[in-house]
């Protein structure tokens, strides 16, 4: 289809119908095989695409040009995660009014410039992020200040840093093998682990999906789990108290065979 009749149809249909339109072209398809074939039909996450919208957007944010940030989007008006929010206050509070974060997948500060207002009481605030290279090496340059710091691997934030909580925010699904982190991150052994915006299938099997983003947001397309919340609920028991499960924003999912939805779960390490 031609740009012009694109403007065409947009000039003519309801945005209801275009909206139609859109929830079928874009979302989550599946299940897929297996993640090698959602990979093989995707243009994948480490897109330098990606990357300079992210960061001209938090530029934004950064400058006070702009409220909020989510997905390189940009808001005029806060759309905040209250449990999240909730959360790391909680654990601030548990913790002399001081918050260690390492927030794994965190792009170049999206949950930190979000809730950074709700943190200026706090006695300390150290928010370290482990990314991409690419988004590390952007971060550092742009973003870095006494708060915010970004890391390759949770090794390298741990040798410098001593986070009590890790947070992973719609990202552990982005993983192709996600239980080796988070394998990695109950032989640790934080405090607490923090997932929001996490995608869980209904059915409790996970699954594979293919995810076509709208190009409003950007022109990409990506592998994402659907993962089973029995199963990685099992997985903390052993170590770790589920505190809380909550929904999460994006709610529930239906699209192309896919169903399940977006939910957030807060555990704490046994004593």
């Amino acid at each position: 289809m031609s740009e012009k009749i694109k403007k065409i149809l947009k000039k003519t249909l309801p945005s209801f119908v275009i909206r139609l339109i859109a929830s079928y072209r874009y979302g989550f398809f599946g299940p897929c095989k297996n993640w090698k074939e959602a990979k093989k039909k995707s243009t994948g996450y480490d897109s330098e695409l990606i990357l300079n919208k992210v960061k001209n957007s938090l530029l934004k944010v950064k400058r006070g040009e702009a409220v909020f940030e989510r997905d390189s989007v940009v808001f005029n008006r806060a759309e905040y995660s209250w449990p999240i929010l909730a959360i790391l206050l909680y654990i601030a509070g548990e913790n002399n009014n001081r918050l260690n974060v390492l927030d794994f997948g965190g792009s170049l500060g999206s949950t930190y410039f979000q809730n950074r207002k709700f943190f200026v009481y706090l006695s300390e605030l150290r928010w370290n992020i482990v990314e991409q290279s690419n988004f590390v090496a952007c971060g550092k340059e742009n973003f870095s200040d006494q708060h915010l710091s970004f890391f390759n691997s949770i090794k390298e934030c741990l040798s410098n840093e001593q986070p009590s909580v890790i947070v992973f925010s719609s990202a552990i699904q982005y993983l192709e093998k996600p239980y080796e982190i988070l394998k990695e991150v109950f032989d640790i052994g934080f405090e607490y682990i923090i997932f929001d915006r996490t995608t869980f299938t209904k059915d409790g099997d996970d699954r594979v999906t293919l995810q076509k983003v709208p190009p409003q947001v950007y022109d990409a397309s990506y592998p994402c789990w659907f993962l089973s919340k029995d199963k990685m609920v099992g997985f903390f028991t052993p170590k770790y108290e589920l505190v809380a499960d909550f929904d999460a924003l994006g709610g529930e999912i239906r699209q192309h065979s896919v169903q399940g939805g977006y939910r957030g779960l807060f555990f704490k390490l046994k004593k």
